[in-house]
């Protein structure tokens, strides 16, 4: 009798949506409470969340089987290291967002087409070895990071503020799932397109919650908002039903 492979990665569910929204919105006040409200800046809480995100992606890879817990604590290392190291690159290098947008952009494209070009696939349900695994994490980190500058340039630069920045994500997410429910557009493909647009959508939300009043945030604690976005998030990865994706054939 046939036996399916396990993929190491989470069956895509509108819990999974769910968690990865807050996750990345947990990124963005985690982020920001380090290199911030500490004071450590850019640089520094770049390369505490890069050794954290090493670590995890290592334990990732070690591990012989999908990990709810281990999975998402290592998105949630992904998107913190991209809030900082995406500010770092605006910010400290002088980049700006146009720049840093760009820039980032073609770091995620080339790994997306690096990824294809070696093992023929950019299919999550195919992440169940070392190589595919390390592609992976890579392409999820570029896209936090991704996600982190063009969510701030949408709601600085662009004047949109966190609400009208949230509006415009939360819509393309729609135009994204109504591709997936009615079009014949490759599920691999919207599917990373949705995995980059909840960045942006995550990042406009906790820059929300935790900047002043003045700039039309809720000025709430950066370090109250992540610790009751993390509770969250550990009470939906046990409550939700976590399972495996299917290897694709």
């Amino acid at each position: 009798m046939h036996k399916d492979v396990l993929a190491k990665v989470p069956a895509v569910t509108a819990g999974f949506w769910l968690i990865k929204i807050l996750a990345t919105t947990l990124g963005e006040t985690g982020g920001d409470a380090v290199s911030m409200s500490m004071g450590l800046g850019y640089l520094v809480g770049t390369a505490i969340f890069m050794v954290i995100f090493a670590v995890a992606v290592g334990l990732q890879i070690a591990s012989r089987r999908f990990h709810p817990l281990l999975y998402w604590a290592t998105i949630i290392a992904s998107t913190t290291v991209g809030t900082t190291l995406a500010d770092f690159a605006d910010r400290s290098l002088g980049l700006g967002y146009p720049g840093g947008v760009t820039l980032l952009f073609g770091l995620l494209l080339a790994s997306l087409l690096t990824w294809h070009r070696t093992l023929g696939s950019i299919d999550i349900r195919t992440v169940n070895r070392q190589l595919p695994e390390l592609f992976y994490w890579m392409t999820i980190m570029f896209s936090q990071t991704l996600g982190t500058a063009l969510g701030d340039w949408t709601a600085d630069t662009a004047g949109l503020g966190y609400l009208g920045a949230a509006a415009i994500f939360g819509a393309m997410l729609l135009v994204v799932l109504a591709l997936h429910l009615y079009s014949r557009v490759s599920k691999t493909l919207l599917f990373w397109a949705a995995f980059v647009l909840t960045r942006p959508l995550g990042a406009v939300i906790g820059d929300y919650l935790d900047k002043p009043l003045a700039q039309g945030g809720l000025a709430l604690s950066r370090y109250t908002a992540t610790i009751a976005l993390f509770v969250v998030i550990v009470v939906l990865v046990l409550v939700l039903p976590q399972r495996a994706a299917h290897k694709a054939h």
